[in-house]
């Protein structure tokens, strides 16, 4: 660039960057004013001048929302994770750009977003969760185009972020675990639904376990890795620190997987070196390929309905898993180590309605302990008489 330049004007500071030169050979600048410090200044500045020898940048005359969140998702590529991006992606495209994508940006305003969040809400078309991500977008997106000079003020700034209403988790009790399992036994991902029940752990990270990832001999599997969104590529994992995680198995479940094992390695021989992709995968179509979720869903509610057991989603395995060990009298620290929580304040509020009968659960158990049976004390009283 031919000049940057940052000062500062009365209580705040403003930059100039120049850009080139005009067709009367002046020089071409972008200035922008009203940042409470130097600091902030420069890196707007450095921001704007990314975004120009990336071509990214948008000139805010008469440009769309739709034609500048296409450009600020190109620009996010290298700033998120990929998930993260896949996500975005598809809420722009399904859920934001047909309501509001032709509204000028310069003339998008609080009211607008505001009534795209009621509609999301009204329509029932997204969880409140992924409403809450789609203010998150929009908030963050028209931040950068603030930073860039493309409009004045953030309008997102001035709409409250909507809240999300806490659903209670849906769960099987164990007599309703051991009949689905038995029904679905026949299903070529059995073994995904026994690992998904009894080790709490996510879809992604079933569908991207590798057999390096299991100790047979010590009875337990290494959670390092997930499968993205899309199902095409398997990436280390970085949710959190504690998604990264070791899992004790049951005995029988390391009998199980021995079982599967086995399987494997027959569909790979009969499939040949040619046809056969040897990923390594746990969860594998018949030629090693990874799984498509859309394929687990479908074989998991097809088992459902054989077995005549409440429907309920694949995650919520993981809630099943969470919950019958806390009825158990787990410690919820053993429980978020196992589920890959980043604190235990998270499995406390996600199970929170399980803490009343656990409560007292615990005090019938205490009071057995320190006095004895109800029974006997009722026969002493008896005797008394």
């Amino acid at each position: 660039m031919a000049g940057r330049t940052v000062k500062k004007d009365g209580s705040s500071w403003y930059f100039v960057l120049t850009i080139g030169k005009k067709e009367n050979s002046k020089p071409k600048q972008i200035k922008r004013r009203g940042f409470k410090t130097k600091q902030e200044a420069l890196k707007a500045m450095n921001e704007l001048e990314h975004t120009i020898n990336q071509g990214t940048y948008v000139e805010p005359s008469k440009t769309t929302f739709k034609e500048y969140l296409e450009r600020w998702l190109e620009d996010r590529q290298t700033r998120v994770k990929k998930q993260t991006l896949e996500t975005y992606s598809w809420l722009v495209k399904k859920h934001v750009i047909p309501i509001i994508g032709n509204v000028e940006l310069s003339s998008l305003n609080a009211m607008v977003i505001q009534q795209l969040l009621t509609k999301l809400a009204k329509d029932q078309c997204l969880s409140d969760e992924n409403i809450q991500k789609v203010y998150t977008l929009i908030n963050a997106s028209l931040k950068q185009a603030e930073r860039w000079g493309l409009i004045v003020k953030n309008p997102a700034a001035l709409v409250d972020r909507p809240k999300a209403t806490k659903k209670q988790v849906k769960v099987w009790d164990v007599p309703e675990v051991t009949t689905f399992l038995e029904h679905a036994k026949e299903s070529r991902y059995y073994i995904a639904f026994l690992i998904g029940v009894t080790t709490g752990m996510r879809q992604g990270e079933i569908l991207a376990l590798q057999w390096k990832d299991i100790d047979f001999e010590n009875g337990f599997l290494r959670v390092t890795q997930i499968l993205s969104h899309d199902g095409k590529e398997i990436l280390p994992y970085t949710k959190t620190k504690s998604g990264t995680r070791t899992i004790d198995l049951p005995d029988e479940i390391i009998t199980e997987l021995k079982k599967h094992k086995v399987r494997i390695a027959k569909e790979k021989l009969a499939a040949g070196p040619h046809l056969y992709s040897d990923l390594d995968l746990v969860v594998c179509s018949e030629i090693g390929t990874s799984t498509n979720a859309g394929n687990i869903r479908r074989a998991f509610n097809s088992a459902i309905e054989k077995a005549n057991v409440p429907k309920i989603r694949f995650h919520d395995l993981r809630h099943t898993h969470a919950t019958l060990l806390l009825k158990q009298g787990a410690n919820p620290k053993i429980v978020a180590e196992r589920l890959g929580h980043a604190d235990t304040r998270i499995t406390l509020d996600t199970y929170s309605h399980l803490l009343p009968s656990i409560q007292k659960e615990t005090a019938k158990k205490f009071g057995k302990m320190l006095f004895g049976s109800s029974e006997s004390k009722d026969e002493k009283i008896e005797n008394v008489n």
